[in-house]
């Protein structure tokens, strides 16, 4: 079955965005017998309630990666969707279990992700975070500099 997907690629969409967005994918979906998905970035710390808005408008496939990982500021978090969908079927326990002795092993080797303040930038600015990757894998430290620098750019 195709899929069409809502993809908020910089992280810059709010709830109220994702449901115009999703109401238009839905109507066209239903008339080529199609589903609809959502891949939300947490740039803003929005993936989850964005995930969910999708979720409460009708959309059917929901991509959550464990303890939001994903390039830059991540994804929507499959431990926090899991406990929202109160599914009998899911259960949050091996989720968390992996989590523990798989993630956090990953984060203290030093792969990094996650939200931080270069993100939420770029989410504000509608950009890409390839300028906020840039600013992470510098270690750079100098946010307000950056800050006028994508502006600049924008």
């Amino acid at each position: 079955m195709d899929i069409f997907y809502i993809v908020d690629s910089f992280g810059s969409l709010y709830p109220e965005q994702i449901a115009r967005i999703a109401d238009v994918y839905l109507e066209f979906a239903a008339k080529y017998g199609k589903k609809v998905g959502i891949h939300a970035h947490n740039n803003q710390q929005l993936a989850f309630a964005n995930t969910i808005e999708a979720v409460g408008d009708g959309v059917d496939y929901l991509d959550a990666t464990y303890a939001a990982m994903g390039r830059g500021a991540g994804n929507c978090a499959m431990e926090l969707l899991l406990g929202f969908l109160r599914n009998p079927k899911y259960n949050v326990y091996p989720v968390i279990k992996f989590i523990e002795e798989h993630m956090r092993k990953l984060q203290a080797e030093g792969v990094v992700w996650g939200y931080d303040l270069q993100y939420l930038m770029t989410g504000l600015l509608n950009q890409h975070p390839r300028t906020a990757i840039e600013f992470t894998k510098n270690k750079r430290t100098d946010y307000s500099e950056f800050y006028k620098e994508i502006v600049a750019q924008d």
